[in-house]
């Protein structure tokens, strides 16, 4: 039996660092499905805590490569409490 892969209009990752290129490293779990879904997906759209300048990133902790992603925006990090709420001021 051959079973085809599914492939996504859009991705949706999270990542630790980027550069412009889109090349990707992460943190912890996120590591587990955001490359995979970077190149399954049509366009990739990945959130990053921090972009770094173009060479910045060791090329051996490189995960995602940028052929992979679209778009790179940057989202700044907010704490949360257990739950995943954000704290109260």
């Amino acid at each position: 039996m051959l079973e085809y892969p599914i492939h996504g209009d859009v991705a949706l990752i999270k990542a630790e660092k980027g550069d412009r290129w889109g090349n990707l490293t992460y943190r912890m779990s996120a590591r587990n499905f955001g490359p995979v879904m970077a190149t399954a997906a049509k366009t990739t759209i990945a959130t990053v805590h921090e972009v770094v300048e173009l060479g910045a990133l060791d090329p051996e902790s490189i995960v995602t490569p940028g052929i992979y992603v679209s778009h790179v925006v940057k989202i700044g990090r907010t704490a949360t409490q257990a739950g995943g709420f954000k704290k109260s001021a």
